[in-house]
């Protein structure tokens, strides 16, 4: 009875010192600028090994207040927080056993076969899509990627739109009324059509068959190599605070004889506007140009194209006279060859449903690596409310992703 007894006080006093062990990240910040609300990653692996933390347990991530801080483990292992440093200067964040709060998703998407399989997310700020397989079964050609304003809220409102927009009964409906009051049909489509802003965002932006709101593609004698929609998708993550997606394509000809496949992975973090994107091509033999594209609906449009600074911006007129304006733009933690406007020729204007052309981003993509780039938007109707506070956001991103935040474990 009396070892039992010990036996019991020796575990309990083993719970109590993993109640009472705890790890600090260091969060580092480089730059002579603040970083707010910035996502930093420490492996899970080296946390749960530090703490001795069993399978199941929880833990929590506290702030110098000792407030708790959001926090998602994602599918490689990484735990991931938003993190705010002053400029030049650190910030110390604990992670210890404990009962997390709830956190309210700001990050999350799936695919819609009922829309014709668009893969489809969000976050806080922003939403976008990629068109898929039932898509390109009808011959449409959507290779670039579409976009969702968002404004009004920081909850998820795409699962809503779609199903207002696919509502097989509202569409039965406005089928009767073409019959005998056209008007009346139309007005009926414009209290649940997602290209109507309901107070919470709408779809205003013309992709067509061109590079939409920021795909990259191979380039051979200075003619892009468009990709065709996604054959294959697998979510990775889907929140709360982290949304990630591999899409994987169809076999593409590039030069000669060569077909190559595409893989991409698109993460879109809580508080970001942009969406990080890593691209790679199997069976490539040789280097390559690569483009990172954003498409023009004006052939003098204001265009910000810095190389040196590693950004792009472009104002979209969006697709109605009173939808507002869209900033677009897309930014590089690598160095950038050439950044440019490109103007479609009169008949390739044609082809590509009256587009002008495209700002592009100019690299080299080396075989076997992956050519990682950041893209997305604002709209002067949410956040960002002019093309200068958009170029000033999209100067300081560049600056970011090429000094990013650095973290140290104790």
């Amino acid at each position: 009875m009396r070892n039992f007894l010990l036996l019991c006080m020796a575990a309990l006093c083993c719970l109590a010192c993993n109640d009472s062990k705890t790890v600090t990240v260091t969060v580092a910040n480089p730059l002579a600028m603040d970083r707010s609300d910035e996502m930093v990653e420490v492996s899970m692996t080296e946390i749960s090994s530090r703490l001795n933390l069993a399978d199941t347990a929880q833990i929590v991530v506290l702030n110098v207040e000792g407030e708790q801080v959001p926090y998602q483990v994602t599918y490689d292992d990484k735990l991931i927080f938003p993190a705010t440093v002053a400029a030049n200067a650190s910030a110390a964040y604990t992670v210890k056993a404990g009962t997390p709060v709830d956190v309210e998703v700001r990050a999350c998407g799936r695919q819609y076969p009922e829309r014709l399989d668009d893969m489809a997310w969000e976050n806080d700020l922003v939403g976008f899509r990629a068109y898929g397989p039932a898509l390109q079964a009808r011959g449409e050609r959507g290779f670039g990627y579409d976009l969702f304003t968002k404004r009004g809220t920081s909850s998820p409102v795409l699962e809503e739109m779609y199903a207002k927009e696919l509502d097989a009964d509202s569409w039965k409906q406005v089928g009767e009324l073409r019959k005998t009051d056209p008007k009346a049909a139309d007005e009926l489509v414009r209290t649940f059509s997602y290209h109507i802003d309901h107070g919470y965002g709408m779809d205003c932006y013309a992709v067509g068959p061109t590079l939409g709101a920021g795909v990259a593609a191979l380039m051979v004698n200075d003619t892009i190599i468009y990709p065709w929609c996604y054959k294959a998708q697998e979510v990775l993550d889907n929140g709360p605070l982290r949304f990630t997606v591999k899409l994987e394509f169809n076999p593409l000809a590039v030069k000669g004889d060569t077909t190559v496949v595409e893989t991409r992975l698109i993460t879109l973090d809580a508080g970001s506007h942009l969406n990080r994107t890593a691209v790679s091509y199997s069976n490539l033999k040789e280097s390559l140009p690569i483009v990172t594209g954003i498409v023009l609906h004006e052939p003098d449009g204001a265009v910000v194209a810095d190389a040196t600074g590693g950004y792009m911006t472009y104002v979209d007129p969006t697709t109605g006279p009173d939808n507002g304006k869209i900033f677009m733009g897309a930014a590089f933690p690598a160095v950038v060859k050439e950044a440019k406007t490109v103007l479609f020729p009169a008949e390739e204007k044609k082809m590509r449903n009256n587009a002008d052309g495209h700002v592009l981003a100019v690299s080299d993509y080396e075989p076997g690596a992956d050519y990682v780039y950041y893209w997305g938007f604002a709209w002067d109707r949410a956040d960002i409310k002019t093309a200068e506070a958009w170029n000033s956001y999209m100067a300081a991103f560049a600056q970011k992703v090429r000094n990013p935040l650095t973290v140290e474990v104790e």
